[in-house]
This record gives structure tokens, C-alpha cells and sequence, in this order.
């Protein structure tokens, strides 16, 4: 009997901790899904007031309504996106700091002689967010009112005209470099740190001309300080409907637009990753949103993880052939 006692309570007290480890386990399983319990921090690679700061500060604060967390805009600028793209490659996967990025990691890898991350492998597909055309800009004091007068211009005066870009590597500084190169001009490269600074530079008349996301320019353009002579997007822009594009004005396929998502670190739980898409997803859906947006030229996208990654593979690709066709490079 005093051995049946015994085992009885050997086996109570085997049930006992079996189910306080069963519950530990449910407990850290239900933390998971209760995600996010804390801010989330949001790195953005460039500057405050540039085209990707911007859309990021709209997104984070309606992404924290969507999940309850407050999302905290951590701007590293410098190296064309590449300190913060770095930052958010270390930091641990668990879905309390992500990157909002641009074009930028899928161009840095080629016109660098050195990242230290891989765009493929450091990063998890979040989300596509938005997108914008590009603009080409002259300051208003050059004569060319068209971009086959721009080209004109700058073949007569080889080596006299500048061009600015919001930094070394920057989608505006390859489609520029791509312009001059497609029409075999001669015409010097300025980098500035950030969008701001460059365009300050052409309102100033440092630079004559250059290529930068239309959201950014658009106050300067209402105010008739930059004259727009094209768009880069497939379609004219909504905003500034008088604009033809760069394929209507030199007529030819050329198309580009910048795009922003968000990705985060490499081993960023499943579940985490799905719930942070379809937050974004829904906010992308928002009417207010969509318009506010709309009103700087700029797109709200969305998507799936997997279609996001997809479209990195592609845009890899695109920007390698490019970098190697213009010969640019951050060195």
C-alpha cells in the first residue's frame, strides 16, 4: 500500500510539472502571436524631409494604429542607404526593428566595391508599400523647355553642365547617370547628403539639371522655382498632367518609377512577417490614406512577402545592367 502511495505521488507530481512546462510553452507560444508587445523601430537609411522619409513617417504611424505598437522612425542616413540597410541586416530577428527601404539595396550592391550585407540573404520580404515616378529637373535659368532640347543643349557645351543626386548610388543618381549615358553627353555628377541639399543645389544653380522622385520636387515645381521636362513612369503623372514622359518626349520605351517596402532582418519568425504584411496591406487599402498619398504623386502598392521578394531578384538584375552600361560608380 505504502508503495502505491508513493507512486501516486511520483506520478501527481510528474503531472504537475509536465503541465506547468505545457503552459510555459503555451505561454511563450500565445507572447508570439501577441506580437508586437513593445515599439516597433522603423530604420530609414536616408534623411528627415527626403522622398523615402516621408512615405515612412505616413506608414509607420498608420502601421502602429494597425498593430497598437507605436512605430519609431530611426533615421541613419549616409552611404546611400547602406549604414542603416547594415544596421537592420545585425539586429535580432524578432520583428522589433525593421528597415524602410528604397531601390537603394538593390543597386548599392553593384556601384560599391563593398556592402557589408546581402540584399538576398541579410533580409526577409515585408511588404511592397509605394511607389513614385521620377522627374528630370532643370533649373529655370537653362533655356531647354524639353528634354530633346536638354540633350541639345548639353552636346554643345560638353563638360559644362552638372547634375545632382540625393547621394552616391541613389536611384536618381543611375537614372540621371543613365540618361547622360543613353545620349552620350558629357555632363559632371554632384552628390549631395540627401534630396534636400541636391535640391537646394539646382534652385541655387550649382547643378542645372537632375532626376529626382517627384514627391520632393513637387513644392518646387508649383512654385516655378525647378521646371519639370519629364516624367519617368509609364503614364503621366496625376499631379503634373502637362508633363509627357520620358519615353513621350524621346520617344522611346525608357520607363522608371522609385519604389519603397519594408524588409526585416534575415530569420524574422514566419508568423511575425505575416502579421506585419497584413497590417501593411490594410493600411495601403485606407481611402485617406491612398489620397494622401496620391496628392504628393505617389502610389500605394502592398502585396504578398513572396511577390516582394520577387520583384528584388528582378530589380538586382535591372540595376547591375545598368551600373555596368553607365560605368558609375561610388569610388
Amino acid at each position: 500500500m505504502r508503495k502505491m502511495k508513493k507512486y501516486h505521488r511520483t506520478f501527481t507530481a510528474s503531472l504537475l510539472i509536465a503541465a506547468f512546462a505545457l503552459g510555459g510553452m503555451m505561454g511563450a507560444h500565445a507572447q508570439g502571436v501577441q506580437y508586437p508587445n513593445k515599439p516597433i523601430r522603423m530604420i530609414v537609411g536616408f534623411p528627415p524631409g527626403g522622398p523615402t522619409d516621408v512615405v515612412a513617417r505616413i506608414v509607420g504611424q498608420k502601421l502602429g494604429d494597425q498593430l497598437g505598437q507605436p512605430v519609431v522612425i530611426d533615421n541613419k542616413p549616409g552611404a546611400g542607404g547602406n549604414i542603416g540597410a547594415d544596421m537592420v541586416a545585425k539586429a535580432a530577428p524578432d520583428g522589433y526593428t525593421v528597415l524602410y527601404t528604397s531601390s537603394s539595396i538593390t543597386i548599392s550592391p553593384w556601384i560599391y566595391a563593398k556592402v557589408n550585407y546581402d540584399t538576398v540573404k541579410d533580409f526577409a520580404p515585408v511588404a511592397l508599400t509605394a511607389e513614385m515616378p521620377l522627374v528630370l529637373l532643370v533649373n529655370p535659368s537653362v533655356p531647354a523647355k524639353t528634354a530633346p532640347e536638354l540633350v541639345q543643349l548639353i552636346k554643345a557645351n560638353p563638360g559644362k553642365f552638372n547634375y545632382g543626386s540625393s547621394s552616391v548610388g541613389a536611384i536618381e543618381h543611375l537614372t540621371a547617370a543613365q540618361f547622360v549615358s543613353m545620349h552620350g553627353l558629357k555632363a559632371s555628377h554632384v552628390p549631395y547628403k540627401g534630396s534636400a541639399p541636391a535640391l537646394i543645389g539646382i534652385i541655387g544653380g550649382q547643378t542645372q539639371f537632375m532626376v529626382t522622385a517627384l514627391n520632393s520636387a513637387l513644392p518646387f515645381l508649383k512654385d516655378g522655382r525647378l521646371r519639370a521636362l519629364a516624367v519617368s513612369s509609364v503614364e503621366r503623372s496625376r499631379v503634373l498632367p502637362d508633363v509627357p514622359t520620358v519615353a513621350e518626349a524621346m520617344k522611346g520605351d525608357f520607363a522608371a518609377t522609385a519604389w519603397q517596402g519594408i524588409v526585416a532582418p534575415a530569420g524574422t519568425p514566419r508568423e511575425i512577417i505575416e502579421k506585419l504584411n497584413r497590417a501593411i496591406n490594410t493600411l495601403l487599402k485606407d481611402p485617406a490614406l491612398v489620397q494622401q498619398l496620391a496628392d504628393q504623386g505617389v502610389s500605394a502598392l502592398g502585396g504578398t512577402s513572396e511577390q516582394f521578394g520577387k520583384s528584388i531578384h528582378k530589380e538586382l538584375v535591372r540595376w547591375q545592367q545598368v551600373v555596368k552600361d553607365t560605368g558609375a560608380t561610388a569610388e
